[in-house]
């Protein structure tokens, strides 16, 4: 079995629209692309290192595969180059090997290497993908793609950095047609510029309950049920 990763930048009222850049994904008016760059430090190289140490395909919607396969492919891999950088070189020779797996409407145009098209029925391509053997599954942005996932209780992990700002408006990570669940928190650090590190892997179903002590409502709790 596979399991599917959902790693996120996120801030701390849910958006993940446009980290990494003002030209990224400026769809919907979004004015703050970029936001995560000021937060960059040691600690969240580490964490986003470790996300991708083990073995994994990446599983991607069409905009963060089109974003990636404008930049990936096209990484300096000679060392004797003015624009050679070791870690973004290697991180490339990665990315271009492994197989990338994309929800499209436009198969025909995926042209960066060892792409395949999840097809016109994406959920049961997915289901199909997790019954298989082989690497985990590791999404990288794709708000859009996120989404079905999470409507369709697809997602065993995730690995989030939550940054100390609020963006108002944008993509957020968990849409209206999320499945209620409950998840473990497995792993969690901050970084020293503020950044919330931390993994999260499914854990069955919410657990409900009550703090009300008392052995039975109140007049008043009754008639404060009234007015709801």
């Amino acid at each position: 079995m596979r399991k599917i990763i959902v790693g996120a930048f996120v801030s701390m009222d849910g958006v993940m629209q446009a980290p990494g850049g003002p030209h990224e994904d400026p769809t919907g008016g979004f004015e703050h692309g970029g936001w995560t760059l000021a937060y960059w430090d040691e600690a969240v190289a580490a964490f986003m290192d470790e996300s991708l140490q083990p073995e994994f395909d990446l599983l991607l919607g069409r905009k963060t595969y089109d974003i990636f396969a404008a930049y990936w492919p096209y990484v300096q891999a000679d060392p004797g180059q003015g624009s050679f950088d070791a870690v973004n070189a290697e991180a490339a020779k990665r990315f271009n090997r492994i197989t990338k797996y994309v929800a499209t409407h436009r198969p025909e145009s995926l042209s960066w290497a060892n792409t395949q098209s999840l097809g016109s029925d994406i959920v049961a391509a997915l289901r199909t993908l997790k019954r298989q053997d082989g690497p985990n599954l590791l999404v990288q942005g794709s708000s859009e793609l996120v989404q079905v996932l999470l409507e369709n209780d697809l997602v065993d992990e995730c690995r989030l950095l939550t940054y100390p700002l609020a963006l108002g408006t944008g993509k957020r990570l968990f849409g209206s047609g999320t499945q209620p669940s409950a998840f473990k928190l497995t792993q969690s650090a901050v970084s020293p510029s503020g950044v919330l590190m931390a993994a999260y892997e499914r854990a069955g179903d919410i657990e409900i309950g009550s703090f009300d002590l008392l052995e039975h409502p109140t007049e008043a709790e009754f008639e404060r049920r009234k007015h709801l």
